[in-house]
């Protein structure tokens, strides 16, 4: 048996699932809804200002351009100040945002609201994973990892129904004032309930710093996982954000509640699939394989709904919902192979191009189907088989590049001076 397997199997401490775990994944949890609550006030958006699809596109994907340019300066000081201090300020500006969205009057306000929100929130997965590798042990990593992401899918499934239910008792508006108010109150949770935790590398001077982000950059095996990363999940976050509830009602058929109960399911299923994907990987000590998997099940998935497959639209959301959790397992597996030090640096450096990818392809989408002319509203099967067919094969493409890899890799020689891990407390 090996040293990871035995590991593997190890229970995590109660009063560190408590004070660590539950706070960040509170953090994830909302900032999982504010990323897709667009996906179900799209068309009341688009009513009360006016809104094309590229518009749309444009102003819901700001969160993730904001994101996105957040990344590299986030990592930094992750590894420096740690993520207690750092999320705990940066979920005071996406309350902020919330505030500023729900109160707007115009469609720059909403623009600004909207990246206040994508900036308060980019740290929250981060941050996250950046706290499990200081207080848990990195054979655990996957197995967090699946939880918080199937938090998140919690997050991804309040923003369907229930925004829905609450958005139609009270407005869309009243919905981004209720979030303004969790997210100061999680940033508050985070700051007087997580404990501080010895940094390696908070030492290094800033210029060292940003420095090794060229050399993480420079490394072949960051791209063979990060690509994969970047491209499928990017095209998921910019399909559950956004456009597969208009998908849904143009091509499906389906009624604004069906939407949402469709999106609520296919966000069901990523929780699902994230626990099972992260709890098998670390027990199996086989992440490079589940990832694999996933990002299949994923890519065939989206070819189905590329196709325009009108019948089992709900089974395959659910499907495609499953195998994108998979992007969970990048994290843990990069976190292994470079040194706990840079752990800040190299999940923000692939998650900057993942963001960028979902800026891309949220607002990309939106500017082909304007392509075609739109009846009643409606885009016809053609636009959304060209603009998700676009997507699909750049999805194949990094998947195969992705197969040759193995499973095991050792660690990254060029880093081996890098700031070392704390002692276990």
């Amino acid at each position: 048996m090996n040293v990871e397997s035995a590991d593997s199997r190890e229970a995590l401490p109660a009063k560190l699932i408590a004070v660590v775990f539950i706070p960040f994944a509170s953090g994830f949890f909302l900032s999982i809804l504010l990323r897709y609550v667009n996906a179900v006030i799209a068309r009341d958006l688009a009513a009360d200002f006016a809104l094309s699809p590229s518009d749309l596109g444009l102003l819901t994907s700001a969160y993730f351009l904001v994101f996105a340019a957040f990344q590299i300066p986030l990592g930094v000081l992750l590894d420096r100040f740690g993520p207690r201090r750092v999320l705990a300020t940066l979920l005071v500006s996406a309350a902020t945002g919330g505030l500023v969205f729900g109160l707007a009057q115009g469609v720059a306000t909403l623009a600004l609201g909207r990246a206040l929100l994508g900036l308060g929130v980019s740290g929250c997965l981060m941050g996250s994973i950046k706290a499990f590798t200081l207080w848990f042990p990195l054979s655990r990593l996957a197995t967090l990892n699946g939880w918080i992401l199937a938090i998140g899918a919690l997050g991804a499934m309040s923003a369907t129904a229930p925004v829905e239910a609450l958005a139609g008792a009270a407005g869309w508006r009243a919905v981004f004032y209720v979030l303004a108010a969790c997210c100061a109150a999680v940033a508050a949770l985070i700051f007087f309930v997580v404990p501080e935790r010895a940094l390696p590398g908070a030492g290094e001077t800033w210029s060292r710093q940003f420095s090794e982000i060229g050399a993480i950059l420079s490394n072949l095996f960051f791209w063979r996982v990060a690509l994969p990363l970047i491209v499928v999940h990017g095209a998921y976050q910019a399909l559950q954000g956004l456009w597969l509830a208009p998908w849904l009602a143009d091509i499906g058929g389906q009624s604004r509640p069906e939407v949402a109960r469709t999106l609520l399911a296919g966000s069901l299923a990523y929780g699902v699939g994230s626990v099972i994907f992260g709890t098998l990987a670390d027990r199996m000590a086989a992440r490079l394989t589940a990832f694999k998997a996933g990002m299949a099940l994923a890519v065939g998935a989206f070819f189905v709904i590329a196709a325009g497959a009108r019948e089992g639209a709900l089974a395959v959301v659910m499907l495609y919902g499953f195998g994108a959790c998979a992007a969970a397992l990048p994290y843990a597996i990069l976190s292994q192979y470079f040194p706990r030090g840079l752990t800040g640096r190299v999940i923000t450096a692939s998650n900057i191009f993942m963001f960028l990818a979902s800026f891309a392809f949220q607002w990309g989408v939106g500017v082909v189907l304007r392509l075609w002319p739109a009846y009643e509203g409606r885009y016809p099967a053609e636009a959304y088989a060209v603009a998700f067919g676009i997507l699909g094969v750049l999805q194949l493409a990094v998947l195969l590049w992705l197969l040759p890899m193995r499973e095991k890799p050792a660690k990254a020689r060029h880093f081996e001076n890098a700031t070392r891990s704390p002692p276990a407390c």
